[in-house]
């Protein structure tokens, strides 16, 4: 048999013949209409006959002993799906269940499994035997009706011989990624075709097209011979290049992005690369590419077609935590304040709220403006204004700061940022008011190759780096020094699914992360409270109480160390379309001197996912409580911990 390959699905070819239509066949036209409508009437008088026999049902399945498989045949199953939405009769039951036979068949096949079997019985009945549908209309009502779906894989069929009709580029064949003696799964075949089309695209050859492959049965010696039908068409390069859809952004900004000229070669990679960067300006709600034909030079223009985001936003933002109370605030923005993508944003938030460890409100209002593009490509300039009150158990803060940034983007995942900063604060701690003015210069890199577009999305796989210094000139209580604050993190995400196919991608994720920090050239005492380091709550040691963990003062109140290291391990779980659950413990500490503090927290938290990413509520519980803690703690916020 010869079978095409379309939407994961090997499908024999079959032929016939169209009817032709006579002047006899039109003469019989009022009587065609006649039986139509009998037949309508019929059909109607069934279903509202059906409608009062509905008939519950349950499903049981019979294992294959492969995980993927029974996911996708559960997934598949109209018995599944429909039985508790859309109800039906004994007749209707029993088709359903006949179309389930073809439908999973599909499945088996899709997998490789090309002599695989499917049965399904109804109370134990097969759904040929003659008298099924008199015997389910006879059970009681209410009784629901047993269906068994007993899938049969039989024997895994291969990948035979693999055969291109048309030209490929020397050496392209050995790259695409299928090989002979292979398991024949639908979907490694698909995606080989997909890779060679791009594999083409990418070296130049702007109109290929690999079409549908057709495969040839063996099943004596269960394989499958593929042939790949390959047009490369032309050899080309990109020819003009042009931006359609601009109203208020300059077209000298949007075209400084693109990283493609006319008469390099025609590469689908860097072509999405540039659409990439279109949209990281955060100026385009959509952008899409249009191919032209080649002109008589093979070159092939190119259009993109963008669609401006709304030029202002104004955005709310909520969060809790037991230790910290709640937080609320507001945020407005003008995205593009000049038409070069400069962006005005101010925000005002109130903080404290309530908390175990406030004692007061305190509030956070920041002014920031950010020019892109500043002197080259991917660098952007940034100004910053900011107040800030914390009213905490370690201290109160009332402080004004001024930065500037200097941030370019290295490379799809590095980033660097250079700066300046002055902050100006008033400090009460342990009954004693302090102040001091700090001028620092701090150097940053990260790193980030979760590939995610937005950082409350759920990561399943890579790394982020974070790696910061700020050498700092303080003046103020303790008279004037030079200290450095080093601080670095890296978390890292890995798929479950990696180690076990049968779990669907992206449903079980393990996560880890680990932060540490160190200041040099100045004491535990005479660094600025607020620049100490402290662990305990959302971002270090979850179930102990913010900056709770670490050395104190006598009265049970937090000191703040020169030092600081935390891990956290979480293992995230999807549920369903909306839910997920997550497990997690974490272990840190400060230490200042001889002192160090270490504890452990343990926990579990619910998500519900939205559109822009999970509401997450967690609850953790220290495994050591300190003196004054609590015996637990709850956080509520938007996107994962880290």
């Amino acid at each position: 048999m010869i079978r095409e390959l379309a939407n994961g699905e090997w499908k024999g070819h079959t032929t016939s013949s169209a009817p032709q239509t006579s002047r006899g066949q039109r003469r019989g036209r009022t009587s065609t209409v006649c039986v139509l409508a009998l037949l309508l009437c019929s059909a109607i008088a069934l279903r509202v006959a059906e409608a009062a026999t509905r008939l519950p049902y349950t499903v049981k399945w019979t294992s294959t002993g492969k995980g993927a498989i029974n996911s996708t045949l559960k997934m598949t199953s109209q018995l599944a799906a429909l039985r508790t939405s859309a109800p039906v009769g004994p007749f209707g039951l029993i088709a359903r269940a006949r179309g389930d036979v073809k439908r999973l068949q599909t499945v088996l096949h899709s997998f490789g499994y090309y002599d695989g079997s499917i049965t399904i019985t109804i109370d134990g009945v097969g759904l040929d035997r003659a008298g099924l549908g008199k015997a389910l209309n006879a059970l009681p009502k209410g009784k629901a009706a047993h269906v068994k779906i007993t899938p049969v894989l039989g024997p895994l069929f291969h990948i035979g011989r693999i055969d291109i009709e048309g030209t490929l580029p020397a050496g392209m064949k050995r790259t695409f990624g299928l090989a002979s003696g292979a398991p024949a799964v639908a979907s490694d075949v698909l995606a080989a075709r997909a890779r060679l089309q791009k594999q083409l695209q990418d070296a130049g050859y702007a109109l290929a097209t690999v079409a549908k492959p057709i495969a040839y049965e063996e099943p004596a010696q269960r394989l499958l011979n593929l042939t790949f039908r390959v047009h490369s068409g032309p050899h080309v390069r990109i020819g003009s290049i042009r931006i359609q859809g601009l109203r208020h952004v300059r077209e000298s900004l949007a075209m400084r992005q693109l990283p493609l000229h006319p008469g390099e070669l025609y590469d689908t990679a860097s072509i999405e690369k540039a659409r990439q960067a279109l949209l990281r300006l955060g100026l385009f709600s959509s952008v899409t590419v249009r191919r032209g034909a080649p002109d008589r030079r093979r070159r092939v223009p190119l259009t993109f077609h963008v669609k401006e985001s709304k030029r202002f936003a104004v955005g709310v933002s909520a969060a809790y935590s037991s230790d910290l109370g709640g937080s609320s605030g507001v945020n407005w923005s003008d995205r593009n304040v000049f038409g070069g993508g400069q962006r005005l944003s101010v925000s005002a938030t109130a903080i404290d709220l309530g908390g175990t460890v406030s004692t007061g409100i305190g509030y956070d209002a920041r002014v920031g403006y950010a020019i892109p593009d500043f002197h080259r490509r991917d660098q952007t300039l940034g100004f910053s204004v900011t107040a800030l009150r914390q009213t905490l158990e370690a201290y109160t803060q009332n402080g004004e700061m001024a930065r500037t940034t200097l941030t370019r983007r290295l490379s799809s995942d590095w980033t660097a940022t250079a700066g300046t900063g002055y902050e100006h604060e008033r400090i009460l701690q342990q009954g004693r008011n302090y102040t001091y003015n700090l001028l620092s210069m701090p150097l940053s890199a990260h790193f980030n190759s979760t590939d995610l577009s937005s950082p409350l999305l759920d990561p399943t796989h890579g790394f982020k780096i974070s790696i910061r210094v700020a050498p700092t000139l303080s003046s103020g209580a303790s008279g004037q020094q030079w200290f450095v604050i080093l601080q670095g993190s890296i978390a890292t995400y890995f798929d479950v699914h990696r180690l076990f196919p049968s779990d669907p991608p992206g449903r079980t994720v393990l996560a880890a992360r680990l932060l540490a920090g160190v200041a040099e050239g100045a004491s535990q005492f005479s660094l600025p409270p607020d620049q100490r380091f402290y662990a305990g709550g959302s971002g270090t040691v979850r179930g102990y109480a913010y900056q709770s963990v670490g050395p104190q003062f006598p009265d049970g109140y937090p000191q703040g160390g020169t030092s600081m290291q935390a891990v956290n391990l979480e293992l995230r779980q999807r549920i369903g379309a909306s839910w997920g659950a997550v497990l997690f413990a974490d272990a840190g500490g400060v230490a200042a001197g001889s002192q160090s503090v270490y504890r452990v927290g343990v926990g579990m938290g619910v998500l519900y996912y939205t559109s822009i990413g999970p509401i997450r509520l967690d609850f953790a519980v220290p495994t050591r409580p300190l003196r004054n803690g609590g015996s637990f703690e709850v956080y509520i916020g938007l996107g994962q911990a880290f």
